[in-house]
């Protein structure tokens, strides 16, 4: 049998462009080469690690040239967590590059008539900007290519932190995140301290035991933190150690204002199915935004960076151009933040989501805002929004979609074209699925304005708002 060919080291290569997944792009001849970590105007070294017939896919081994778009990651666990892999780019070069990224997919896949664009709404703060982060428990730490090359047998291994990509049952132990109020760093290393200490069992994916399994952080701008526990207890004995934990928390870390927990015996990581224990305070946490307060539990979704959150949400009601007399449905409403955002601007919103529970927050948060002009309704967006729902309650005015990363169902897209509102507000976290609608709705809509949103600096990821505007008055 003959011996794999190795792979070639490929020398003095330039990175030119960036790429998909946040990986950057070379070429050598007519070879096509995606490279992570990499910023374009770097000459290096590469090693291929995966080969095609038209690309491939290599890491740098030496550098020759630093590109002028390089700074130092601020994260100690950069380019082993798998997060942030933008962190060693200047904050503009991402920014520059989110935007172009928006217009060329636009363009491309779209394939529609753009107007000018509008500039990025970058981040103000571009570390601990999250208000929400989860880590997971395991007894089968990843260990690093440096503790790799001590030699040395590790007697301990379990760790608090991040999944690896690609190794489903190892965590990355993490010591230091820049992606979430400090606080959460001093309250996860303490929490991993005390339970080494008390010799109390990290989780154990493969075989499903162990009692520390999973922990989420909420923090709000309104000062409370809601920090939540899944647990995994079957005995007397091993539900008393989850009330040290508990109890430690407690006495410890004061700033967290709810500790709630549940005990997950299921083979993944959910909870929406589970019921919640309140150990300490309401058991929720309190969003603020203008004169509204949203109310934001353990199940509750929630734009994750507050401030771009209501850079988006102000964006979204400046392109509804509302007199105060409109129809307005809000499509995948969630939890309804942003169909109680703009309500006051209208004469009605009717929101629509899949996840029941999700309205049931909607609802909580209109009332709790005393807003009596929205109605939410759950459903399959493509069961429940067709002709007779229009008919009956009326044709809209301005309909905003916020759909998920797959993009709207071709039925909702001829039900939108068969209500014909005025004007349509895309929200999309996909600007490849976004283009792929918006081509759809090309005939009788037309881009008037578009505008990417960072809500996740240090990452690939962008939000964009396209402003459709009928081609003909109904």
């Amino acid at each position: 049998m003959s011996k794999k060919k190795p792979l070639p080291l490929l020398e003095q290569v330039e990175i030119t462009a960036f790429a998909a997944e946040g990986k950057a792009v070379a070429r050598v001849n007519d070879l096509v080469i995606f490279v992570p970590y990499a910023a374009p105007g770097d000459i290096v070294d590469l090693q291929v690690t995966r080969k095609k017939n038209s690309y491939c896919e290599a890491r740098i081994v030496k550098f020759h040239h630093y590109s002028q778009d390089r700074v130092s990651p601020m994260c100690p666990h950069f380019e082993v967590c798998g997060g942030c892999k933008w962190q060693h780019l200047k904050y503009a070069c991402q920014t520059a590059s989110k935007q172009q990224q928006v217009v060329d997919t636009l363009r491309r896949i779209g394939k529609v008539e753009l107007p000018e664009a509008t500039p990025i709404i970058g981040a103000e703060h571009t570390e601990y900007y999250r208000n929400k982060i989860e880590f997971s428990f395991s007894n089968k730490r990843w260990l690093t290519a440096e503790e790799v090359s001590r030699g040395v047998k590790y007697d301990q291994l379990n760790g608090l932190g991040f999944h690896i990509a690609g190794a489903f049952d190892k965590v990355l132990d993490i010591e230091d995140c820049h992606l979430m109020d400090p606080l959460q760093n001093r309250v996860r290393n303490g929490i991993r301290r005390f339970a080494l200490e008390q010799g109390i069992s990290f989780f154990d994916l493969r075989n499903q035991t162990g009692v520390l399994r999973h922990m989420m952080f909420r923090t709000s701008n309104s000062g409370e933190v809601l920090l939540l526990f899944q647990f995994h207890f079957t005995q007397a004995d091993e539900e008393e150690q989850c009330r040290q934990v508990l109890d430690y928390v407690v006495s410890q870390f004061p700033e967290i204002t709810t500790l709630v927990w549940v005990n997950n015996l299921k083979c993944n990581d959910t909870f929406g199915d589970l019921e919640i224990h309140v150990h300490k305070g309401t058991g929720f946490v309190y969003e603020l935004m203008e004169d509204l307060r949203f109310k934001v539990g353990p199940k509750s979704f929630y734009q994750t960076n507050n401030e771009q959150a209501y850079n988006l949400y102000k964006q979204v009601r400046e392109y509804c151009q509302l007199s105060g007399n409109e129809l307005v449905f809000d499509l995948y409403t969630g939890t309804g933040t942003i169909a109680n955002f703009v309500a006051r601007k209208a004469r009605k919103v009717i929101g629509i989501e899949y996840v029941p529970e999700a309205i049931e927050d909607a609802k909580v948060n209109a009332a709790l805002n005393h807003i009596e002009n929205v109605e939410f309704l759950a459903g399959d967006m493509k069961d429940l929004l067709n002709a007779e729902f229009i008919d009956r309650n009326g044709r809209p005015d301005v309909i905003i979609t916020d759909p998920p990363r797959a993009g709207m169902h071709a039925d909702v897209i001829r039900t939108i074209l068969y209500a014909h509102p005025r004007t349509i507000v895309y929200v999309s976290c996909n600007p490849a699925t976004q283009a792929r609608d918006l081509e759809m709705l090309n005939g009788e809509y037309s881009v008037k304005a578009f505008r990417p949103v960072d809500m996740f600096p240090h990452t690939q990821h962008i939000e964009n708002i396209v402003l459709l505007e009928a081609r003909n008055a109904r």
